[in-house]
C-alpha cells in the first residue's frame, strides 16, 4: 500500500509547485543551437537577436491587464539598444528613406505599466522593417485584440517575429555594415493557461492585410513549422501537443 503524505507536506508542496509555475517564462521558445543569436532580457520582453539580419528572431513577453492598461506615455524615441554588442546596434536613421515603418515586435502599448518598459520598447532591436498598410493596419489590430484578451483572460504569454521566406531578403540601410533584412512575413504566437488552455498562431505578409482577423489564424504547430522555433515547451507533453495542434479562431471569439 502507497504510504500517504502528511496534510501539511501536500499543503507545502501544492504551494511550492505553484510558485514554481508562476516562475516559468512559458512565453519564451526554446534557446536556438549554432545560430547567430544574441539574447538580451530587457525589464519586460526578451529578444533573440539575429546578428546577421539586424532584426530580432523573436521577441517574447508576458501581457497582463496592468501592462495594457498602463498609464506611461508613449516615447516616440527610437533609440540603439545598449544591451547589444556596438557592432549590431541598428539606428533610427538606417531606416530613413527604406519606404519601410519602424515595426514594434513587442507593441509600445504592451509596455504601458512603466517608463522604463516604454523607453525599452522603443531600442531598434525590438523592431523589424514593416509595411506600413500592415504596421497601421492588422497587425495593430491583432495588438488591440491581444489587449483585450488579457484584459479578459488575466494572462497571456506572447511571442512575435519575423518569417524570411528566402536566404537572401531584401536589404535597407544606408551604412555599410548596417543593411538590415526586410521581413517577407511575421508570426504571433499565444498561449493562455487556465481552466482551459488554448494557443493560436497567426501569421501575417509584409503587406496590406485586409481580411479579416481570423483569415490569418494558424496553428501553433504551422508556425513551429516555418520559423523552426519550440514555442511552449515548458507545458506538459500532452498540453502542448493538444494546444498546438488547434487552430480555433472561434474560441478566441474571432
Amino acid at each position: 500500500m502507497q504510504k500517504k503524505l502528511p496534510i501539511a507536506l501536500l499543503i507545502t508542496l501544492a504551494v511550492t509547485t505553484c510558485a514554481q509555475n508562476k516562475s516559468i517564462k512559458y512565453e519564451l521558445p526554446q534557446q536556438l543551437k549554432d545560430a547567430k543569436e544574441q539574447i538580451i532580457r530587457h525589464d519586460a520582453y526578451t529578444l533573440s537577436f539575429n546578428t546577421d539580419r539586424l532584426t530580432p528572431t523573436y521577441v517574447a513577453w508576458c501581457l497582463t491587464p496592468e501592462r495594457a492598461d498602463g498609464k506611461a506615455k508613449r516615447t516616440n524615441f527610437f533609440d540603439v539598444d545598449p544591451s547589444l554588442d556596438a557592432r549590431y546596434q541598428v539606428k533610427h536613421g538606417d531606416y530613413y528613406g527604406s519606404g519601410y515603418d519602424r515595426g514594434h515586435i513587442c507593441p509600445a502599448a504592451d509596455n504601458s505599466h512603466s517608463p522604463s518598459a516604454m523607453q525599452q520598447s522603443f531600442y531598434m532591436s525590438n523592431m523589424c522593417p514593416q509595411s506600413h498598410a500592415l504596421n497601421a493596419g492588422g497587425w495593430n489590430d491583432l495588438e488591440v485584440q491581444c489587449r483585450s484578451w488579457a484584459r479578459n483572460y488575466g494572462k497571456l504569454y506572447i511571442c512575435a517575429g519575423p518569417i524570411y521566406d528566402t536566404s537572401n531578403p531584401r536589404r535597407i540601410g544606408t551604412r555599410r555594415n548596417y543593411r538590415i533584412a526586410v521581413p517577407d512575413r511575421f508570426f504571433k504566437v499565444i498561449l493562455m493557461i487556465g481552466k482551459t488552455t488554448k494557443a493560436i498562431g497567426f501569421i501575417y505578409p509584409n503587406a496590406a492585410a485586409n481580411r479579416e482577423m481570423r483569415s490569418y489564424a494558424v496553428s501553433v504547430d504551422e508556425v513551429e513549422r516555418i520559423t523552426q522555433l519550440d514555442f511552449f515547451y515548458q507545458l506538459d507533453d500532452t498540453t502542448e501537443k493538444r494546444v498546438e495542434a488547434e487552430c480555433k479562431p472561434a474560441a478566441w471569439g474571432i
